[in-house]
């Protein structure tokens, strides 16, 4: 079979479509039948190791119903005996590498996640498929062309990210800035400097990276730091035709100088929870949208948009795929050993929310495992470009993590943590991500009655602790400049007066109080109801 870099070099760009992209042309009875087939064999390769009969409680299915009545929801807890410790004995097919994801700040460092090499061959043409659609105008087109220059924007291997690089790099179609084996040596900065530097003589067609580095990136263009960097580099003769070309373009608009000026993006695309935050301001600094990606390091890649940049499709052939009613997760989170009861792709309703629970095919480990992620189903199929399949697009977090720029996942234990080391004297908190020009994770505090606390004040210390007690949050502001917390001192008596409220409004023991982390609108409108 030939390879996708030469289907691109003769040229033979719908078998490559067909290849790479065929997913969005599937009639949902096609979707469900690729996603039985390789579940059925997912489930002989569980049966016959030690992590799945561990997790699977020597359940022994031997049909997809039998799989989905017998095995429990699963988190990364029922595997991290085995995972973190990398043992490779007990999982269902060998694994070719490791990558890890920052796991839950305060509990573990990270989890590591096996990838078998069909996973990993499977992965190449998902990705490239991507970047095909990132650049497509409509079905069938195929605009990357051989040696596309990719600029090397994401986390180097062993994070997901990486592996997913050096996919691309082995399948040799784009030409890497900076090459691979440079680049997965340097830092972040020098990384994306040598990177720029290249693109600034070779030029850059395409970029991968998570959206918060894409508008660190951008913005420091239009600070002066792109300036700057492309000036120091006026003795190379490639890069001053281009860049007086870029200057002047900037000039003429009355504007600092955008990486837009000097680059003809054919496509962006960006990883991570705050795609929808960034979005029109990415398309400000480069020139056009990114194309949203929704995926994970245990999950691999789900579903992605295609090329009218709206809600995103399913994949069938990475993972088992199923969709669990929020009255089924409220059943089963307060009674742990009920088995809720999931839905498949082709039972979902539109409008509705889900959490979703993956298996992952091809020899991985995870099996009926809860992400902790809640998707929308925005659409039974996509009108607009005819695709059949349902259409999702990205809810929230609710198992207590707040997911901060693809950077940080914080864990309750961590912001208390922080809180306790801070040294304010406070009576009772709760904190959200929300939404605005950038990510901020906003932090309601009510302070002891004797205390005297300004905003300002506890936003500094309890940021400084954060940095402290997890690495990935204090890279938020040395790698992207962002200090994303924001602190609200509450008056005295304001979680009291919730309380009140909630008894009154016959609520029962477990929601007297909002949650630490992730509480509703509703919840945050009550605290800062005036306190009588």
């Amino acid at each position: 079979m030939a390879t996708t870099a030469e289907l691109l070099r003769e040229g033979k760009t719908q078998d490559l479509w067909q290849r790479c992209c065929g997913f969005v042309d599937l009639k949902m009875e096609q979707f469900m039948s690729i996603q039985r087939e390789l579940l059925l064999e997912q489930i002989e390769l569980l049966n016959r190791c030690e992590l799945g009969n561990k997790v699977m409680r020597g359940a022994k299915p031997h049909s997809v119903e039998e799989f989905r009545e017998q095995v429990p929801i699963t988190t990364y807890v029922n595997y991290a005996p085995y995972l973190l410790e990398k043992r490779e004995d007990v999982l269902p097919e060998k694994p070719m590498l490791w990558q890890r994801t920052s796991g839950r700040s305060g509990e573990y460092p990270c989890k590591w996640v096996p990838v078998t090499r069909r996973m990993y061959d499977e992965l190449g043409d998902a990705i490239l498929g991507i970047f095909i659609l990132a650049t497509a105008k409509d079905r069938g087109d195929v605009i990357i062309e051989d040696h596309d220059k990719l600029l090397y924007g994401a986390a180097p291997p062993p994070y997901a990210s990486g592996s997913y690089f050096r996919r691309l790099a082995e399948m040799g179609v784009f030409d890497i800035l900076p090459p691979l084996e440079e680049a997965e040596e340097m830092g972040f900065e020098e990384r994306i400097q040598k990177g720029f530097k290249m693109g600034l003589s070779e030029g850059m067609d395409v970029m991968f990276a998570i959206s918060s580095v894409l508008v660190a990136i951008g913005e420091r263009f239009g600070q002066g730091g792109g300036l700057k960097r492309a000036a120091s580099m006026l003795t190379e003769p490639k890069i001053l035709p281009n860049l007086l070309k870029a200057v002047l373009k900037s000039k003429l608009a009355g504007r600092p100088l955008l990486p837009r000026d000097i680059w003809s993006i054919k496509g962006l695309i960006a990883g991570g929870a705050d795609n929808e935050i960034y979005r029109e301001k990415i398309k400000h600094l480069w020139g056009r949208y990114p194309l949203d990606v929704y995926g994970g390091t245990e999950p691999f890649l789900i579903a992605m948009q295609t090329w009218d940049y709206e809600a995103m499709t399913f994949l069938p052939h990475i993972n088992f795929l199923e969709f669990m009613p929020e009255m089924e997760r409220q059943q089963w989170v307060s009674e742990p050993m009920y088995q809720p009861n999931l839905l498949l792709l082709d039972e979902v309703q539109e409008g509705e929310s889900y959490a979703l629970v993956i298996t992952n095919f091809r020899g991985g480990a995870f099996m009926r495992y809860f992400l902790g992620d809640v998707v929308k189903i925005s659409s039974l199929r996509n009108k607009k470009v005819n695709i059949d399949i349902p259409q999702m697009v990205f809810d929230s977090r609710i198992d207590g993590i707040i997911d901060i720029s693809g950077f940080t996942r914080l864990t309750e234990k961590t912001v208390w943590q922080a809180l306790e080391n801070s040294g304010l004297a406070y009576q009772d908190w709760s904190v959200r991500k929300e939404a605005g020009e950038k990510p901020l994770l906003h932090l309601y505090i009510e302070p002891t009655e004797n205390a005297r606390i300004t905003d300002d004040e506890a936003t500094t210390v309890i940021h400084e602790q954060l940095k402290i007690l997890d690495s990935d949050y204090a890279a938020l502001e040395t790698m992207l400049g962002l200090k994303p917390l924001k602190v609200t001192v509450l008056p005295v008596g304001t979680f009291q007066a919730y309380v009140s409220k909630q008894r009154a409004a016959g609520a029962d023991l477990a929601h007297l109080k909002p949650p630490h982390v992730n509480p509703s609108e509703a919840a945050i409108d009550k605290l800062l109801t005036p306190v009588p």
